[in-house]
């Protein structure tokens, strides 16, 4: 009988586990991270019990952290890099230093030996580089003064992961080495030193004078894999390096992205090693969630617990302190404190030299990495719930109070909302001598607009008695623009209900936004993106060489067809399979009415011709 081979079989578990968690966390608002994390713990030991070699898969999927932190040195150009080095030593090193000095001492204050306390607090003092800036990315925060800030910390915390484990080996020493001992430590410490210098400057040299030169060889070959093969090779010969030598894969990789960042192959790089940046960086929170020590926890769950909330507890106050200082908004504080108090990838490494190095035992290197892992894992989750409960209270922060609109209006026309839509709107209006009653419940937006010398009202319009000062008993026009469906139709029946008169001309966000507005009899209905998106098929059709004129028919008539479409297809609305039918045999109905017209076309041209 022919056996499936371990690696296939490892790789369809790690496929699966992802496929079926990823987007049911996905679904549930958790995000990616913690569906990787729940499908590790699934897989795991201590889970089905279908992966055991942890430890190998999590070496081996750490090289999605390399990955990134090569992606993003990209992105970093030497003089911007050079730009953060204030905020790089400068916070980073009271980052790393407080919280070490704050774990160290409540450790020591509750009895723990100050080797243990001093690793331990050094080790919880590092942050999840893979989790922090995956999520930055995925809210689009590393742009933002808290991203720089939480990048720039994180980037020293790779710096300082070196003289760390660097120190490990020479704890079991102090007090007890003798004067020969301490000299040969010296002279071993400088001829590491020497070769850390001698191989980054290797790297600096190597990438200003021979990568490009290599990387222009290789893209003159004309095959495209090959290039993808020499971007792998250049990340993973610079990890090597590094790791040879004792220092950071990751920080490796990102000075090498740094050299490269200002080279005219920098989208190509990034093109080819982002999807397997993306798949390995799942495979590592897939390892870790496989990596969490439900044994010990189940062993010691009390001084699990304790350890696991006592860190973070204590990181969160420090960063959050840290955040004040560095002036980050209110906003982002929460955000920014949270995803660096969490322990940190390179804290396993730590332990697992530590109890090596006989600094503490393998059962409180089993404890400490449980709390980390768990910490990676809780994260996430309190996240969530940062956004849903905390983050809507700051959401006024450091906004501009503005007076509620309190003289009574008069104007014919009231349009609620001021944005990207109601702008245009207004603005068309305002060109014509119409005057308008605008009303937006956004104070940054009105505050923007007033500066460009538009009177705006700082209101909710879905409030009765703002759209009665507003002048909703006499105005004869409501151009509803909100871009919220909930406040739209909110809006809708408060004004069906107490301003019969008004007619209202109302945005829509898509069909079933559309639908809900039909449904409560309101007939000027516009979808938002509908007229651009179909001057933007002209624009196609034109550069196609197809005459002006004919592109123009072409339009109008898709225009007719597809509001009469929606007449057709409004009365089955509830019913998807009879919409799903009709939207079907209307698309078949335009193919065939624009491929005749084509085709007449064609007769008449010889015909023409011969005129």
């Amino acid at each position: 009988m022919t056996h499936i081979p371990t690696w296939l079989s490892f790789s369809f578990i790690y496929l699966a586990a992802a496929v079926i968690a990823v987007p049911l966390a996905k679904k549930l608002g958790l995000g990616a991270i913690i569906g990787y994390l729940a499908a590790g713990i699934a897989i795991g030991p201590w889970g089905l019990g279908l992966v055991a070699n942890v430890q190998d898969i999590l070496h081996f999927a750490e090289f999605g952290v390399v990955l990134m932190l090569f992606l993003i040195g990209l992105e970093l150009e030497p003089k911007r890099l050079w730009s953060l080095r204030r905020p790089i030593f400068g916070w980073g090193s009271v980052q790393v230093l407080g919280c070490a000095g704050l774990l160290t001492g409540v450790a020591m204050a509750f009895g723990v030996a100050w080797p243990t306390a001093l690793v331990a607090g050094l080790g919880l003092a590092l942050s999840s580089t893979a989790i922090t800036l995956q999520v930055l990315g995925e809210r689009n925060l590393l742009p933002t003064s808290s991203g720089r800030a939480g990048f720039s910390i994180l980037l020293f915390q790779d710096v300082a992961a070196i003289p760390i484990l660097a120190l490990l080996p020479l704890l079991p020493l102090l007090g007890s080495a003798s004067e020969t001992n301490e000299a040969l430590a010296q002279s071993n410490r400088a001829l590491e030193a020497i070769k850390i210098v001698a191989v980054i400057g290797g790297i600096i040299l190597g990438g200003r004078l021979l990568l490009r030169p290599l990387l222009r060889w290789i893209a003159n070959s004309g095959t495209p894999e090959i290039f993808t093969a020499a971007s792998l090779l250049l990340v993973v010969g610079i990890a090597g390096l590094m790791q040879l030598v004792g220092l950071s894969m990751a920080l490796g990789a990102f000075l090498a992205g740094v050299l490269l960042a200002e080279s005219e192959y920098r989208r190509e790089l990034e093109t080819d090693i982002e999807p397997f940046k993306g798949l390995l960086l799942g495979l590592f929170f897939i390892a870790v969630g496989m990596s969490i020590d439900f044994g010990v926890l189940m062993k010691s769950p009390g001084l699990m617990a304790a350890i696991l909330l006592g860190f973070l507890g204590l990181k969160l106050l420090l960063l959050y302190g840290l955040a004040w200082l560095m002036k980050l908004p209110y906003q982002e504080r929460p955000v920014f404190a949270l995803l660096l108090a969490q322990g940190g990838e390179f804290a396993f490494v730590v332990f697992q030299a530590a109890a090596g190095a006989q600094i503490f035992s393998t059962e409180t290197a089993s404890l400490l990495i449980g709390a980390v892992a768990l910490s990676m894992l809780i994260s996430p989750l309190l996240l969530v719930l940062v956004d849903k409960l905390l983050l809507p209270r700051y959401a006024n922060c450091n906004t501009p109070q503005l007076e509620e609109i309190s003289e009574q209006q008069a104007a014919p026309i009231i349009i609620a909302g001021f944005g990207r839509y109601g702008q245009i709107v207004g603005r068309m209006l305002l060109a014509q001598g119409l005057s308008a009653t605008v009303l937006d419940h956004d104070a940054d937006m009105v505050e923007t607009v007033r500066a460009f010398g538009y009177r705006v009202f700082y209101g909710d319009a879905s409030r009765l008695d703002l759209l009665r000062t507003a002048g909703a008993a006499s105005a004869k026009i409501l151009v509803l623009a909100v871009d919220d469906v909930e406040q739209s139709l909110k809006i809708v029946d408060l004004a069906k209900e107490h301003f019969p008169q008004l007619q209202i001309v109302a945005r829509a966000r898509d069909v079933t936004h559309w639908n809900a507005l039909r449904d409560r009899g309101i007939m000027h209905v516009e979808r938002e993106l509908f007229e651009s998106s179909l001057r933007s098929a002209r624009s196609v059709l034109e550069l196609l060489g197809q005459e002006p004129d004919r592109v123009k028919l072409a339009a109008d008539r898709f225009r007719q067809h597809n509001l009469d479409l929606f007449e057709q297809m409004y009365p089955h609305r509830k019913d998807q399979a009879k919409v799903i039918a009709v939207a079907k045999q209307g698309r078949l109905q335009l193919e065939a009415q624009m491929a005749r017209e084509r085709a007449q076309l064609a007769q008449r041209r010889p015909e023409l011709g011969q005129d």
